[in-house]
């Protein structure tokens, strides 16, 4: 936890921030170790960060002085990223690990290898997604919450989403076997699509030829979707 995020409401009329969630006080406890009066950096969600002082430190919440508000969050990675909803247990590393990144927009898209029973996990509770969410701003010192949109069918995404999604973007797809290698430090607003493990099938690396997006790959190796995820973004960004 390098940043302590705060909603709002967690500020009281005096201008003290209470911190109440049993991770955040167990990690005060376990991990940073901290006593009445050292500095850790906090932030607000979607808005500044900087400095507060421990008041106190109880069993079952931790109150801060507020002592400036001063930085800007960190700059969003110029990307929108499209990922075929992985296994449970992935798709939450995997939204921690990109939003530590700096990805603000997301789409979970239900592709052919995607089972169907993924769609049906708890980690698709918007209160799970919220909390991986929250461990990735914590990760990167940010405060800026992502967009995350599910889109459970393939056909209607392709037809009637991405071609608004395409507008002033560059499209790319990764895919094994695709002609051209992923560029590097791009800089450019892509919109990035991930398939599941196993990759797209045929027609849908057709219907994305065909809605103008490039399928590019990452060399000979098969990695893992949040293996790639995470090297696909390093080497555009």
């Amino acid at each position: 936890m390098n940043l302590i995020l705060l909603d709002l409401a967690d500020i009281d009329a005096d201008g003290y921030a209470w911190v109440r969630d049993p991770r955040r006080v167990r990690h005060l406890h376990e991990v940073h170790g901290v006593a009445s009066g050292d500095e850790l950096t906090l932030g607000i969600l979607g808005g500044a960060i900087g400095r507060g002082r421990l008041i106190s430190l109880g069993e079952h919440e931790a109150c801060f002085e507020v002592i400036r508000l001063e930085l800007s969050p960190p700059a969003p990675l110029p990307v929108h990223l499209v990922l075929a909803l992985p296994r449970p247990r992935m798709l939450a590393r995997s939204l921690e690990h990109v939003t530590a990144l700096g990805v603000k927009h997301i789409t979970l898209l239900h592709t052919r290898r995607v089972e169907k029973s993924y769609w049906q996990s708890p980690e698709l509770a918007p209160g799970r997604i919220r909390d991986h969410l929250w461990l990735g701003l914590e990760q990167a010192r940010d405060t800026v919450l992502p967009e995350v949109t599910l889109e459970r069918r393939f056909k209607p995404f392709v037809e009637d989403r991405l071609p608004e999604l395409l507008q002033g973007r560059r499209g790319l797809f990764a895919h094994p076997g695709m002609p051209s290698a992923c560029p590097r430090g791009i800089g450019d607003d892509t919109l990035l699509l991930v398939g599941p493990e196993g990759g797209f099938i045929p027609y849908e690396v057709e219907r994305l030829l065909d809605a103008g997006c490039q399928g590019v790959h990452l060399g000979e190796r098969i990695l893992r979707v949040e293996t790639a995820v995470t090297a696909l973004l390093a080497r555009l960004f």
